[in-house]
């Protein structure tokens, strides 16, 4: 109350220069250090010094604003003395002001060089006396303060013992409000408050709500130290517990533990760098506190590097004929595949150190992919791994995760490898054809170091971290279809082609494998039952449709459980399994030969198609209408299926003459070509002369022969262009009762790869244009020619301008 004469005396001009002000809120009787750097402000202080020493100090709006509008600056400030002044190095200005006086900006009288303000100055109402209820908030403001001390906040000594000692309401919440750190915001409402008791009151509100923000941070420190001094307790208890015990002769559970894994560690015959990197994650153990978090991931880490095989590998049983033996023994026929296992043996024998082959094996499903990779195995002496590909999407299913993810582990290699024991198991990647990609990495991609034989001796999973030689491993993946598997992946493998099984192979097969493992499997003794070979014939031809096996064995197997079922009701008798019996059993054929159920028919010819699963044959039906020329394509034909129809026409209608046909036939009929089926989609480059044999016997009238069936692609000129998948096409012609299957010329190196007990069942035709094809197809070719006269033959015709032919290039594999 002693200042308040002094403000009272002091005259305050109407205008004063004006010092817009960051981050802090200036009171009456404050006195601070500013640092001044804007042109504006150094122009304001300037002019200020100049006269009075007065000056007019704002807070700004928005701290970040560097050239503040007057809408930017809250309008009440306080006029203050600027008590000293000195310039910096660096061109800014350091000043030592004492806030006199509240005022409030009436209006800006001048922006340049400086804002000069006409201000007018707010007094507060007089306190005359102390009434108990202002007396008691000064005491909790005080008080409360006190607290807020004692719970760690920073404030001067000197300014408690001011506080301690002031009487005056006002002068006590201004000089409280600027040093409890309030917010600018805050800060201003304080100032703005004319009322000495209202302003302390809301001091009161900012410091209660400080009070419990502290009190709650207080808390949690404490709860936090405590947990940290109880932690520190216990570490120090098992020191002291593990030295006693040293002094004793004993040893606890952790160090035995850690003892045995360091012997696990020396056993284990680990590379150089990996027993180096163990030892080093040992140490780290050893050092760390048992309840740490990275202690568990460390223990788990150490135990995948001493239970990963890195030295041990079975001896390869090299003796080729033990090993064709067993090969033979497993499977009938596959000579392709049984050679080249053969001939990696004798490589081994001769050099000890050659690289595995990465085989891959392309067929349908059921014709023994995956059980061959056994037998391989069994073979050689090698343990056996085998990991499903399918729907796998992740890369770290294959290089691992990172061990700072939660939860991480090897990847699915690594993971093969411990579960062999060896670093040189027979290691089958199942379903490659299958593999996804998306958002989390691609698969394909990560195999590509797996099954690259010049980079797999140092594959280096993101989870170990460390080099593994992969080049002693053999692997052997499998597809349903290799056009599918990306290309870079294809070329570092050897692929092998596997077919789909003859009737003759089925029966042997299921003779030796399939009857005495469902034998065996439903429990009947092999005294209880027997299958004559036209009983397994009649199940291969009429109840499955397959180029595998296992819906064969599916019915074998079922025949087995109704047998078992009579046996275990009480019947004792040797059951014979004939012909009858089979369909006593399994009801009606649910297959018939196409052959058996058609005659010779216009418009109709049999083609040949491949799938994924094995060969079809298939149908091609033609009509004809009485229209304006129209073509119609029904059954789900694929785009080059409808090209094949659209150039067979194209022939026929520029070879209308040498096919007896009128030139205007098309301009008055419409043709509607139909491959049965229609709920399946059909494509392919392949059925182009089965779509113009129907087409020319619709138009000549002259039937098909029903036991002809055949493939090729056809061209403008009438050419007959090569195809792909031959092995299969002819399998479905021959379990189709197809006894003649015309064939493209150029496919006739393919033969080769046909066994010749199959080819002995049909006719094998090489053509090379379509003039070929219908003198086989045909019940009468070349049809009788009208008397007209005889029109130019169509090969002495110019060629069609825009055409080019590349019967190479055309070449599908399917």
């Amino acid at each position: 109350m002693e200042n308040a004469p002094q403000t009272e005396e002091l005259k305050i001009p109407d205008v004063l220069p004006l010092l817009p002000v960051r981050d802090v809120v200036v009171y009456p009787y404050m006195i601070l250090p500013l640092f001044v750097g804007r042109e504006i402000s150094i122009n304001a202080v300037d002019a200020a010094l100049a006269s009075d020493r007065l000056i007019f100090l704002a807070t700004q709006k928005e701290v970040g604003e560097e050239e503040p509008t007057p809408e930017g600056i809250y309008e009440v400030g306080t006029v203050a003395m600027i008590m000293r002044m000195l310039k910096l190095p660096d061109g800014r200005v350091k000043i030592l002001v004492q806030g006199l006086a509240k005022g409030r900006v009436l209006s800006y009288e001048a922006d340049k060089p400086f804002y000069s303000v006409k201000i007018e100055r707010l007094v507060e109402l007089a306190t005359t006396e102390i009434t108990l209820e202002t007396e008691a908030l000064m005491r909790t403001v005080k008080e409360l303060l006190s607290k807020i001390v004692s719970l760690g906040k920073v404030i001067s000594p000197e300014v408690l013992v001011i506080l301690e000692n002031m009487q005056e309401p006002g002068s006590l919440a201004d000089l409280v409000a600027s040093n409890i750190g309030l917010k600018v915001e805050e800060a201003q409402r304080l100032l703005e408050i004319i009322d000495p008791i209202e302003r302390l009151k809301k001091v009161n509100e900012y410091l209660n709500k400080e009070y419990e923000l502290l009190d709650v941070q207080a808390r949690i420190q404490s709860a936090a130290k405590e947990e940290m001094g109880k932690t520190q307790r216990e570490y120090y208890l098992r020191e002291q517990l593990r030295a006693i015990q040293q002094e004793l002769g004993e040893t606890d559970a952790r160090s035995e533990e850690l003892s045995e894994l360091r012997k696990a560690i020396e056993s284990s015959k680990m590379p150089s760098h990996a027993d180096k990197e163990a030892l080093k994650q040992l140490n780290r153990l050893e050092q760390m506190h048992p309840d740490a978090a990275e202690s568990a991931m460390l223990r788990t880490y150490l135990d995948w590097l001493v239970e990963i095989p890195w030295s041990k590998a079975t001896k390869d049983s090299l003796n080729l004929k033990t090993a064709k033996k067993i090969l033979d023994e497993d499977h009938y026929y596959l000579h392709k595949i049984k050679e080249r296992i053969l001939e990696f043996l004798a490589v081994r024998k001769l050099k000890k150190t050659s690289k595995g082959p990465i085989l891959c094996f392309v067929g349908p499903p059921g014709v023994g992919k995956t059980s061959l990779g056994k037998s391989i195995a069994r073979a050689m002496g090698r343990k056996f791994v085998r990991i499903s590909l399918g729907g796998v999407r992740d890369e770290a299913e294959i290089r691992g995760h990172r061990r700072t993810y939660v939860g991480a582990m090897p990847g699915r290699i690594v993971q093969g490898l411990k579960q062999a024991g060896s670093n040189n198991p027979v290691f089958m990647l199942d379903e490659l054809d299958k593999l996804g990609s998306d958002f989390r990495g691609d698969p394909s991609s990560a195999l590509l170091e797996v099954l690259d034989p010049e980079q797999n001796n140092s594959f280096s999973d993101h989870y170990i971290n460390l080099p593994f030689d992969l080049s002693n491993v053999m692997f052997i993946a499998t597809a349903n279809q290799i056009d599918t598997v990306p290309g870079p992946l294809r070329d570092r493998m050897e692929v092998i082609q596997l077919s789909g099984y003859t009737e003759e192979e089925k029966l042997q097969i299921a003779k030796r494998y399939l009857i005495p493992r469902q034998i065996k499997e439903n429990g009947i003794a092999e005294k209880d039952i027997a299958f004559s070979d036209q009983a397994l014939k009649a199940l291969i031809a009429k109840y499955t449709r397959e180029a595998g096996l296992r819906n064969l064995e599916r019915e074998i197997g079922s025949i087995c459980r109704k047998v078992a079922r009579r046996i275990a009701e009480g019947e004792k008798k040797r059951f014979q399994i004939n012909t009858g019996s089979v369909e006593k059993y399994l009801g009606p054929p649910r297959y018939l030969r196409e052959g058996e159920m058609e005659k010779n028919e216009v418009g109709v010819a049999t083609g040949l198609a491949w799938t994924p699963v094995g060969g079809e044959v298939l149908f091609v039906e033609a009509t004809i209408m009485k229209g304006k020329g129209g073509l119609t394509l029904t059954g789900q034909l694929g785009d080059v299926m409808k090209e094949s129809v659209q150039a067979a026409l194209s022939y026929i209608r520029a070879n209308a003459s040498d096919l007896s046909l009128p030139e205007d036939f098309y301009g008055t009929q419409d043709i509607h070509v139909h491959v049965p089926a229609g709920a399946i989609p059909k494509d392919g480059p392949s059925a182009g002369i089965t779509m113009a044999t129907a087409l020319i016997s619709l138009l000549t009238k002259v039937p098909i022969r029903r036991e002809v069936a055949m493939t090729g692609e056809i061209t403008l000129r009438g050419k007959v262009l090569p195809i792909g998948g031959l092995k299969e096409k002819i399998l479905a012609a021959i379990r189709a009762g197809i006894t003649t299957v015309i064939i493209p010329e150029q496919n006739v190196k393919d033969l080769e790869d046909v066994p010749k007990e199959i080819l002995k069942k049909v006719k094998i035709v090489p053509v090379s244009v379509l003039d070929d094809v219908l003198k086989v197809a045909l019940e009468n070719f070349p049809p009788a020619k009208p008397p007209a006269a005889k029109a130019t033959p169509a090969k002495a015709k110019a060629p069609a301008r825009g055409v080019v032919v590349t019967p190479r290039n055309r070449i599908v594999a399917r």
